[in-house]
């Protein structure tokens, strides 16, 4: 468990490589102002080295234009898969003034929010196929949100029966993570990062 909270927001990470893998083919950023919070998930297709390039150029693109918005972060990222294997990635952006919580991916990185006040979760459709340098649709879309409110982003060597009654029944984002954890089958390359507002 990696524990990057703070006084604005709990969030912890998980990550492990393919069996037999030195390095995950999946990367993820995490960075945070007095304004907001920016974390990412980019799995590079395949695994192993050639999978880590490409997701790697993801946390270069957002640690240096973090400010930007999530469009123009994902077509940045896009632009530099020319001649790469290429990468899913999903960002999501928590802006603590306006509360709002804003989440764009292309490809299969999930995103899931609850609103614990309305008991309703969220869960947005991704844009269908990965950054390669090709020309991409992109979807930024931005929810209000509050205080316990809970949230998960994850790739898809997380593989879960139920992740819907999963967050509904976690009661912070400590116990959301121990649970997935238990709950997942080890050995893929998996990502996920797990979040509750303060």
């Amino acid at each position: 468990m990696m524990n990057f909270s703070d006084d604005k927001v709990d969030l912890f990470v998980y990550q492990e490589a393919k069996s037999g893998n030195l390095e995950s083919g999946d990367t993820y950023y995490i960075t945070k102002t007095d304004e907001f919070m920016l974390c990412a998930i980019a799995d590079g297709l395949g695994n192993g080295p050639v999978a880590k390039e490409s997701a790697d150029i993801i946390t270069k693109i957002l640690e240096e234009y973090k400010e930007e918005t999530l469009d123009e972060l994902l077509l940045r990222c896009n632009e530099l898969m020319v001649s790469k294997r290429g990468a899913a990635v999903a960002i999501v952006k928590i802006d603590y003034k306006h509360q709002t919580i804003s989440y764009s991916c292309v490809g299969n990185v999930k995103f899931y929010m609850y609103k614990r006040s309305t008991d309703k979760m969220i869960y947005p459709l991704p844009v269908m196929g990965y950054l390669s340098g090709r020309k991409q649709k992109i979807n930024t879309q931005t929810y209000a949100c509050e205080k316990n409110d809970l949230f998960m982003l994850h790739s898809d060597g997380v593989v879960m029966k139920s992740p819907k009654s999963t967050i509904k029944n976690a009661s912070n984002a400590e116990c959301l993570y121990e649970t997935i954890f238990k709950e997942i089958e080890h050995g893929d390359d998996s990502t996920f990062i797990v979040g509750s507002l303060l």
